[in-house]
């Protein structure tokens, strides 16, 4: 939250952070000896974290941390594609950009193979044609079946791993954080996750996701860094280009906080000296030299000079060209010519007609003229090299300067009466620097608040706290107290400063007189799920059968669908596949049943026209053969 000892002027930069590429680790050999060590990917829309899940210090933190993002030109090759922090900026490449992802689910599984050979390479697995480590990836909350059928497939059919866990984020990111805090389990809880593309309501029940009760809201940190771009680009016009969405990406987690009281706090900004202590001018880059000041007689009569010197340059190179070609045409003419002089009549009539030339004298009027032009270039030149810097007027454009054109001015034109009176008065002086900073005042706060009220940017759908109140409202007056006793925040949208307050304030609106709650943010909302999954791996070795790891038999006998459930997973509900009732077939019409006792017996039925549209008649001719 803003705060009241600041200075009275905040002015900002952009750091416009440049990234570089990921270094390619060597294979630590405490990851493959006693056991091959898994392998923790926290496959986020926003950000792709990496890293292994081995007891050791040196493996507290992910190694690799990356943009969940491929640049790829259409019809280029694999090996020319760049992924993640291989793009030093994302700008120039934005219309190339492609994720794995639509809202939170991965549906473009080629990108996600590239991601996931760049996080093989990076982790320094060289083997060929297959990956001998665990992998435990996290997932979204109630993945779709085919989603996860084909990630279980080009994990076990492309890279050959032996064991495959999924997991949700934000259960991963709460089981840490309980650990941490020492809480018995199993927990109950209720989990706001907050993220790039979308946030959910999850509880937890016995330490179990209830998936029937989950609910997701389709705004989180892309929308709110849309609305703030947005935002400033009607604002500030001129500034179109400056305003990216990389940089509004930088504003949002740097400069937005969440507001306690909404209303309250848009009301405190109507204050002049509110704002002037509050508001965060961010300063563009620009160059100090103003066009059109004051410039001196001696910097004119430089530019004048430079200006009639390089004219003077374009001149001479094109007299130089033309004559070049000029002599080259000339040269081919008289080749030509010379044909004729010695009697080879059927070339030089060749000649002439892919010169598109009817007869000789034709061709000895061209030569006559190409040759006059070829002396008056030449003297051309010679007189520019002997008089630089006398120029031909009528060849050369003078340049007017910003300080000729007052000769123009008509005398008779009547003077401004008032122009002696103001003389005296100091005129402000423009302010180059002002001009190009963003000033962002209830920016800051406005973005934020589409988490709460989603209608601010056009969504026609409950807000957080509201979905909040929709799931509390499914379960009895007791589920609801052991639910509120522990609400957790996590995902990158919840580190905006005053979220917990906000969150406190609803919750105390929305529930009965005197209950209790408690809200807890995560120690790291952004890595916290990641930290989480390590913890799981470490804690549950994989292992045939064991509980949350998908074997390769397991792949294979239940399909890639399968699922197998553990504290931090979705819950597992098998495709029920219809099975097709068999058609029986149509019974004859009683006129015919008669015959099929009689087994030598044949019909013979002709269906005769309908004498009338009222009445429809058929003769039924029966001969025994």
């Amino acid at each position: 939250m803003a705060s009241k000892d600041q200075p009275v002027c905040q002015i900002f930069s952009f750091q416009d952070c440049k990234m570089s590429p990921d270094p390619v680790f060597e294979l630590p050999a405490q990851c493959v000896t006693p056991t091959a060590a898994p392998i923790v990917i926290d496959n986020g829309s926003f950000q792709t974290r990496a890293g292994w899940a081995a007891p050791a210090a040196e493996f507290d933190s992910p190694r690799l941390l990356f943009r969940s993002v491929a640049a790829r030109s259409r019809g280029a090759a694999r090996s020319e594609t760049q992924i993640g922090n291989d793009i030093p900026n994302l700008e120039p490449l934005r219309w190339l950009l492609k994720s794995q992802f639509d809202r939170n689910v991965v549906v473009n599984f080629e990108i996600q193979e590239l991601i996931l050979d760049y996080v093989f390479t990076h982790l320094g697995l060289s083997s060929e044609g297959s990956v001998e480590h665990p992998i435990l990836m996290t997932e979204a909350p109630c993945n779709p079946l085919h989603c996860r059928q084909m990630m279980s497939e080009l994990l076990f059919e492309c890279y050959r791993v032996p064991f495959v866990s999924y997991g949700v984020d934000g259960l991963y990111s709460f089981y840490h954080n309980n650990n941490q805090r020492n809480l018995q389990r199993p927990n109950t809880g209720i989990i706001l996750s907050s993220g790039y593309h979308c946030s959910h309501i999850l509880p937890v029940v016995n330490g179990r996701l209830d998936a029937l009760n989950s609910k997701r809201v389709n705004v989180a940190g892309s929308q709110a860094a849309s609305y703030l771009q947005r935002l400033l680009q009607l604002k500030y016009p001129g500034h179109l280009a400056a305003i990216t969405l990389s940089r509004m990406e930088e504003l949002l987690h740097g400069h937005s906080y969440a507001a306690v009281d909404y209303h309250e706090e848009l009301e405190k900004w109507r204050c002049p000296e509110f704002y002037e202590r509050e508001v965060h001018r961010i300063q563009l880059p620009f160059s100090g030299k103003v066009p059109g000041g004051c410039v001196s007689a001696e910097e004119r009569q430089e530019r004048r000079a430079q200006q009639l010197r390089r004219l003077q340059e374009i001149n001479t190179r094109r007299r130089e060209e033309k004559l070049q070609q000029d002599q080259e045409r000339l040269d081919r003419f008289l080749a030509i010519q010379e044909l004729l002089e010695d009697g080879l009549l059927d070339q030089f009539h060749k000649s002439l007609m892919e010169l598109n030339m009817d007869s000789a004298e034709e061709l000895q009027s061209y030569i006559n003229k190409l040759q006059l032009a070829v002396e008056q270039g030449r003297l051309k030149l010679l007189q520019s090299d002997g008089g630089e810097g006398k120029m031909e007027v009528s060849e050369l454009e003078q340049p007017v300067d910003e300080g000729d054109g007052v000769a123009l001015m008509d005398s008779d034109f009547p003077e401004d009466p008032l122009s002696e009176k103001s003389a005296g008065v100091v005129q402000p002086a423009f302010n180059m620097a002002e001009y190009h900073q963003l000033f962002v005042g209830t920016e800051r706060l406005r973005c934020p608040e589409i988490l709460f009220q989603p209608s601010l940017i056009g969504e026609d759908q409950m807000g957080l706290m509201e979905t909040l109140q929709y799931v509390l409202a499914r379960y009895t007056p007791e589920q609801q107290e052991a639910l509120v006793s522990n609400v957790f925040l996590t995902g990158g949208n919840m580190q905006h400063p005053g979220m917990k307050e906000r969150v406190e304030r609803e919750l105390l609106a929305l529930r009965p007189f005197q209950s209790h709650f408690k809200v807890t943010m995560a120690t790291r909302p952004g890595l916290d799920a990641w930290y989480g999954a390590r913890d799981w791996a470490l804690e549950h070795p994989a292992a045939a059968g064991a509980e949350g790891w998908i074997s390769r038999q397991d792949y294979e006998e239940k399909g890639g669908e399968y699922l197998s459930e553990h504290c931090a997973s979705n819950v597992f509900v098998p495709m029920k596949l219809a099975k097709p009732v068999p058609v029986r077939p149509a019974e004859p019409p009683a006129a015919l049943q008669t015959l099929t006792g009689a087994s030598a017996a044949s019909a013979t039925v002709t269906v005769a026209p309908a004498p009338s549209l009222s009445s429809d008649s058929a003769d039924v001719n029966m001969a025994a053969s």
